[in-house]
């Protein structure tokens, strides 16, 4: 694995390009989250088609494992690439899910980490974690982690960090919302021998406000020649915080929430890109970035989710449509709203109906969450490139905390 920072900008940002094996990515770049090393609602044939190489990395938690398929047979198969046959995917595994888990804080155990499994909660031992990365043979991987929310006791958040220290690969940064722990655990990690950083410990309580303090007084000791990795932070405006600070690669919980509840991206990138997004999201049902496909309001709503959106639900279907399929609980609403479709489906058109009109010439468009927000990465990077990656930052936030406020006054 190699990594380059390529562009600074006002404000932090950076603009990097990661090159793992034969795949290179650029940064900030977002990690799609997986169960069992596949995206919800996309299969194998399907992932092949999402555009490359933005798509190209994966990141899934070994605790997924812990049944069904043993860890002797996934070695046996030459690990994940080879039984999901993705050779050409980037896996990274990070011990936490962060789209279910929360960490026990209250374990006392020195030799483990507590998590919550598809077996239940189960204590990890550093052996028993190493065993799943061998056998997994992912290309990217941090080092088990004892993650605390933030309204733990400075003792515990301080055994935390006693507890995480040491590592290979990407080592594990803790300490929980006490800048001194973090700094002290950034130290001792950034002396080890490893190629990246994984910043755990976020998404567990703290503020949004705490953010730039704690992830400032991180990046400020890492070096800036290895890539830097976050979970826990989905939302935009969390995003933002993080690529500010320095920050690399982030995890994609955020587009799988919002699509389980209906929600559709609706900020148009171009736009945002220019001059911000501005007035013209100032629409009942809105708060400045997505929408309530469930809304009432939308149930006779023959527009497309966003106009000009070349992803193949915009361009094929219309909110009333996918208002209706998640009102009478249809799984093709999530499909349509997360995943893409390949060159040609014949199975999935049997599947579903809604998708008879697929043709050849259309189905290269994708659907629209994971599309969108690969596409809000892109933007960040032009920004970031072009310099302007601060005017560009404030101008989000502020534009969709005006949206918020109007809405919340409105209902």
């Amino acid at each position: 694995m190699k990594f380059t920072v390529k562009a600074w900008s006002k404000g932090g940002g950076r603009a990097g390009l990661l090159q793992v094996g034969s795949c290179s990515i650029e940064t900030p770049a977002l990690l799609l989250n997986t169960r069992k090393g596949l995206p919800a609602f996309i299969s194998p044939d399907l992932l092949s088609s999402l555009p490359t190489p933005d798509s190209r990395l994966l990141q899934f938690s070994p605790l997924h494992f812990s049944e069904g398929i043993s860890l002797k047979t996934i070695s046996e198969l030459g690990g994940l690439h080879q039984m999901l046959g993705l050779h050409e995917h980037v896996f990274a595994a990070v011990p936490r899910d962060s789209t279910i888990s929360l960490p026990d804080y209250q374990s006392s155990n020195k030799m483990g980490a507590s998590f919550e499994t598809p077996c239940g909660r189960l204590l990890i031992k550093p052996l028993q974690y190493m065993e799943m990365i061998s056998s997994m043979k992912p290309n990217m991987w941090a080092t088990l982690a004892d993650e605390v929310p933030a309204w733990v006791s400075e003792k515990r958040n301080k055994a935390s960090v006693d507890r995480t220290t040491g590592g290979a690969v990407f080592g594990s940064i803790v300490g929980g919302s006490k800048i001194e722990e973090r700094k002290r655990c950034a130290k001792e990690v950034a002396e080890r021998n490893v190629s990246g950083f994984c910043l755990g410990g976020f998404g567990l309580g703290e503020s949004m406000d705490e953010h730039p303090s704690l992830l400032g007084a991180i990046t400020e000791i890492l070096p800036e020649d290895k890539p830097r990795q976050i979970c826990g932070l989905g939302l935009p405006e969390e995003v933002l915080q993080g690529v500010a600070a320095g920050i690399d690669l982030f995890d994609s919980t955020y587009i799988y929430h919002l699509t389980l509840g209906g929600f559709a991206l609706t900020f148009p990138l171009e736009e945002i890109r220019r001059h911000g997004y501005g007035d013209q999201l100032s629409d009942t049902g809105r708060d400045g970035s997505k929408i309530n496909l469930k809304a009432t309001i939308y149930r006779k709503d023959t527009s497309p989710i966003l106009e000009g959106c070349k992803c193949y639900t915009c361009q094929n279907h219309t909110k009333a449509y996918i208002n209706h399929l998640l009102n009478v609980h249809e799984m093709l609403a999530q499909i349509l709203l997360e995943m893409y479709v390949p060159s040609f489906l014949p199975i999935a058109v049997a599947l579903f109906p809604g998708l008879v009109i697929l043709t050849r010439n259309s189905c290269h468009f994708s659907s629209h969450n994971t599309h969108h927000y690969l596409g809000f990465f892109r933007v960040i990077r032009e920004a970031i490139k072009g310099g302007t990656f601060e005017e560009f930052r404030q101008n989000f936030v502020e534009t969709r905390r005006d949206h918020i406020l109007a809405a919340a006054l409105s209902a």
